[in-house]
């Protein structure tokens, strides 16, 4: 699956499933763009690593709910690599899990511009050049969320609502420049916001205490979401656009919670 060429713009892409999506497009030969907001240095680690494998990336900050930031982000890595033909939408936080009574609307503006109007920036800042590429991708990192919007999630719930609908209204408009838009929604993944959820809803201190009850004996991890994403980017996903895959293992069979 060769990405040799290719200049992927990874958001959040230096810690958990960021990472792990970073390191399968380089490893396929794409030039990667290292997306962070807080943890420089595991953004320049996350670049460190692509480099001592051959490959090449540098790291660009922004917080991705912020157009100015975003809009000098775009412009530096189109000075510094001259287009950007994939976009992974990956950066995220969590909710509080708290009621739709107790939650603090101010949390639920940050949540839901994090995931619905961080992309949407993005979006429209990269098409310009995707469109004069060959081929143009652009993945949107969800949650198995969408599919139950569980109780004490909302502004987590809406944000990847609305991202879920940003991209199939996306793949519509651009499938004629040869766009392909896909969203892969994980369930739990071992990353930092997964360690937090697994302490708060399983009341487990490791998370690899879940591996036992997990579907193959695991907990998900980065790579397995990397893996789906290396793929869907690639030309043996030539023909795909407009799906949404779940990474969860098949989820909870009955009578396993």
């Amino acid at each position: 699956m060769s990405l040799q060429g290719r200049v992927a713009l990874v958001t959040g892409g230096g810690r958990g499933i960021g990472k792990g999506i970073s390191m399968g497009l380089a490893q396929d030969g794409a030039m990667v763009a290292v997306n962070y907001r807080r943890d420089e240095e595991a953004a320049q680690q996350a670049v460190r690593e692509i480099e001592a494998m051959g490959g090449k990336a540098r790291a660009y900050y922004a917080s991705v709910d912020n157009w100015d930031e975003d809009e000098a982000m775009v412009k530096a890595i189109l000075d510094d690599f001259g287009k950007i033909d994939i976009l992974v939408n990956n950066a995220g936080i969590a909710s509080r899990g708290q009621s739709v009574f107790d939650t603090d609307p101010a949390e639920m503006e940050r949540v839901v511009r994090t995931h619905a109007f961080g992309p949407y920036y993005l979006c429209k800042m990269v098409l310009g050049s995707m469109r004069e590429q060959e081929r143009g991708d652009i993945i949107f990192i969800s949650s198995v969320a969408t599919s139950h919007m569980g109780g004490n999630g909302s502004p987590y719930n809406m944000g990847k609502a609305a991202e879920e609908a940003l991209a199939k209204t996306l793949y519509k408009e651009e499938r004629k420049y040869n766009i392909h838009v896909n969203i892969v929604a994980p369930g739990l993944v071992e990353s930092e916001m997964g360690r937090r959820l697994a302490r708060a809803t399983r009341g487990v201190q490791d998370i690899r205490e879940l591996d036992a009850s997990s579907p193959f004996g695991r907990v998900c991890q980065p790579e397995d979401i990397a893996d789906v994403v290396r793929f869907l980017v690639s030309d043996a996903a030539g023909y795909m656009t407009g799906q949404r895959i779940e990474v969860d293992g098949g989820g909870a069979l009955p009578g396993q919670g």
